[in-house]
């Protein structure tokens, strides 16, 4: 009888840790929309960091609702950039989670492949969810360079708001 008792204890245990992590992994629910203010520190942080490296990108800011706010070719990005780059924060802002999700779940192969056929889903890295007071208020999107530095110029943006 106690041994059961122990059991349940570590049985119950377990699962409000399970739904403690499974909650903390929740998409953060969305919010009013970006301000024209708030977009322009977002695309000034992250212009500053793509020219500190020298990185000719695109940077798009959308709204909570995906619409465009802000946008900046830096000079000699490649004009492909433009949509790459909107598609990313559209992506982000659509699926409330940074693109870089998407492309670890296809890199793992197997039943992620389906993924391929999701409608409106960035699968590079590079787009990521503006979250203001645990609300999400718009995305920003990069591209021109790796993904991987297209994602760090986007998070220098959102830095910059804060």
């Amino acid at each position: 009888m106690r041994m059961a008792r122990i059991l349940s204890l570590i049985v119950g245990t377990v699962m409000v840790f399970a739904a403690a992590s499974a909650s903390a992994q929740a998409p953060p629910p969305y919010g009013p929309a970006i301000t024209l203010e708030q977009a322009k520190k977002v695309l000034a942080g992250a212009e500053a960091e793509a020219k500190k490296n020298k990185w000719d990108v695109v940077i798009v800011v959308l709204d909570s609702g995906g619409h465009v706010v802000t946008l900046s070719r830096l000079d000699g990005a490649q004009w492909g950039s433009l949509d790459v780059a909107r598609d990313k924060a559209h992506s982000a802002v659509a699926f409330r989670r940074p693109t870089k999700v998407f492309q670890d779940l296809i890199a793992q192969g197997g039943a992620n492949l389906r993924l391929l056929n999701l409608s409106g889903a960035s699968l590079l890295e590079g787009g990521i969810p503006i979250v203001v007071d645990g609300k999400l208020i718009g995305a920003v999107g990069v591209s021109g360079v790796t993904s991987q530095q297209d994602a760090q110029i986007g998070q220098a943006g959102i830095d910059a708001l804060k």
